[in-house]
């Protein structure tokens, strides 16, 4: 399995699990999605926003260069820039599931047509604090979607501490079975 298909792999896990992970959110109500409880980004809807805006923030990032597939970002890049990796674009959930689903869309579709030589091209872009910095684009896209299962992580964390499963979240039920025949002896 080449690169692409593994990124291509992510792009479906990771749209996945957000599914997954709104689904069991919305069981709960506004007030206890909002509420502080001590996490790093304060609540489930402000830790669920950051992940939405970092997500946001990679794929402008990423638009901008030809060699990304650019074209299958257009909407994103599109968007209005966010200010802040805490900023809350969406205080409504429905709102920001709305948005969650769309932007999982163009990620899948985007994985999709990725191409196997770009992921060794150097990837500059300025972080949020205006450094400039310049990367792997591969490797960045490997710290895309391990930041999404790291922020993943900590709301089904919070959401468990609520009484609310998540259920399975191992990318492993993700990964095609092979036939026993193709396993080398």
């Amino acid at each position: 399995m080449g690169r692409q298909q593994q990124f291509e792999l992510m792009g479906r896990y990771n749209r996945d699990m957000n599914q997954r992970l709104y689904a069991a959110a919305a069981t709960m109500d506004e007030d206890q999605l909002a509420s502080n409880v001590g996490a790093f980004f304060h609540s489930i809807i402000g830790t669920l926003n950051h992940l939405y805006v970092a997500d946001v923030m990679w794929l402008q990032r990423f638009a901008v260069h030809h060699f990304s597939a650019a074209n299958h970002l257009a909407d994103v890049a599109a968007m209005a820039r966010p200010t802040a990796l805490n900023q809350v674009l969406h205080e409504d959930f429905e709102e920001l599931f709305r948005v969650r689903r769309a932007l999982d869309t163009t990620i899948c579709a985007w994985t999709e047509n990725l191409q196997e030589v770009s992921f060794d091209r150097p990837l500059t872009y300025k972080n949020s604090k205006g450094h400039d910095f310049c990367k792997p684009f591969g490797l960045v896209l490997q710290h895309f979607f391990n930041h999404q299962a790291h922020h993943r992580g900590q709301v089904t964390t919070l959401l468990s501490q609520q009484g609310v499963d998540v259920g399975v979240t191992d990318l492993l039920l993700w990964i095609e079975e092979l036939p026993f025949e193709s396993a080398e002896k």
